[in-house]
């Protein structure tokens, strides 16, 4: 429904030139009709009935103007709200809602019908494997630590002896006497799982590591605790933080394209068949060299390999 279509006057009802919205109420002449005499019931019919067709018309504007919805990962959740951005500057008249929950919230919502877009920063589940996944990037997970934590190198055995509470204390990596503080993601989180995927294999993180809920959050507690470890999406490292490497290789984006950095997961757009509409419209320029090149930019692998 277009806006044009959404414009409504009283006069469309046939009463324009009637009396004023508050006439004073004729007298009746016998037969019961007092102060609601047939005109009042009829005035009173009109208004009802243009009150109702009023309601009806902005439902139905409301409703050509909700969009889409896009719920799931908080790694995936700033660059869809970037890519977002970007398809409504040039779509105007469409409106795309994103919001996090984590990976297994989204693609339950997807499931459900409660959002058009899951997003997922991992693999999907077996169980999962019957809704339509579409990957629009690849991501690394990195190691962080406090700028000011001279550790600038670990092997993928220390990172998982350190996770899972084996080394308690830096100093059993030749560092200061200092306990390490582990932070991690809550459980559901496709960081958390693609790190323990990736990193822990059967090992469990410790029960003691404090549990945030967004990369966000991780980077904040790093980022005040000098002390402290934890991981988070490549893209979404700043120099409030540092990224260690693993076993000498740095993670970054060439090393990711050539496959040297191998903490890599992927990012998911999640749909509940094959994309219709307006999600299949979105989800095709997100895959097109001009979307692909923005997410290139804000750190993540596009899944596009010529973009020039």
């Amino acid at each position: 429904m277009d806006n044009k279509d959404c414009r409504f006057r009283i006069a469309d009802c046939g009463i324009e030139n009637s009396p004023s919205l508050h006439p004073s109420l004729p007298r009746g002449e016998g037969g019961g009709e007092g102060r609601f005499g047939h005109w009042n019931l009829r005035f009173l019919s009109i208004w009802l009935f243009c009150l109702l067709l009023v309601t009806l018309l902005s439902v139905g504007c409301q409703r050509s103007r909700a969009g889409i919805t896009v719920a799931g990962s908080t790694s995936v959740e700033p660059f869809a709200e970037l890519l977002a951005e970007e398809y409504m500057m040039r779509h105007p008249e469409l409106h795309i809602y994103v919001q996090g929950g984590g990976s297994t919230a989204g693609i339950e919502a997807v499931r459900t019908r409660a959002a058009h877009i899951g997003m997922s920063s991992r693999s999907l589940a077996p169980r999962e494997k019957d809704l339509y996944a579409v990957t629009i990037a690849k991501d690394a997970v990195a190691i962080i630590v406090h700028p000011k934590n001279p550790v600038q190198d670990l092997t993928l055995e220390q990172v998982r002896t350190i996770f899972s509470g084996q080394i308690k204390n830096w100093k059993e990596l030749g560092r200061h006497l200092h306990p390490i503080v582990l932070v991690t993601r809550e459980e559901g989180s496709g960081t958390r799982e693609a790190f323990q995927k990736l990193v822990m294999g059967k090992e469990e993180i410790a029960l003691e590591s404090l549990v945030q809920d967004s990369n966000g959050a991780i980077r904040q507690v790093i980022a005040n605790d000098p002390s402290a470890i934890g991981y988070i999406s490549l893209g979404l490292v700043n120099d409030q933080v540092k990224a260690v490497k693993i076993s000498g290789v740095e993670p970054n984006l060439t090393n990711v394209h050539h496959g040297k950095y191998t903490l890599v997961r992927p990012f998911l757009f999640v749909f509940n068949g094959e994309p219709i509409g307006e999600a299949k419209s979105f989800l095709e320029f997100v895959l097109s060299p001009q979307a692909q090149k923005l997410l290139l930019k804000e750190g993540l692998t596009p899944v596009l390999q010529n973009l020039d």
